[in-house]
């Protein structure tokens, strides 16, 4: 059984702002508010949510191996 890690710092690409966040093991996380410049910010292209694209973690469902919600793995 794979150590999941649920935190993850998530780093603004608009500003560079970065804040480590507690991952939701239960649902994919699509969107993320950046508290410094209020940028919305969405998974890039490929990437199932905001913690694949912009943290230092990728999501809970990711590092099982599992895959992440409605991505088709």
């Amino acid at each position: 059984m794979v150590a999941v890690i649920l935190e993850s710092t998530i780093t603004c690409p608009e500003c560079g702002h970065r804040k480590t966040e507690i991952m939701p093991t239960d649902a994919c996380q699509y969107f993320y508010e950046c508290e410094a410049c209020h940028a919305l910010l969405k998974p890039k292209m490929g990437d199932c949510c905001v913690f694949c694209s912009f943290g230092t973690v990728p999501c809970p469902p990711i590092q099982e191996g599992e895959g992440c919600c409605d991505s088709g793995q």
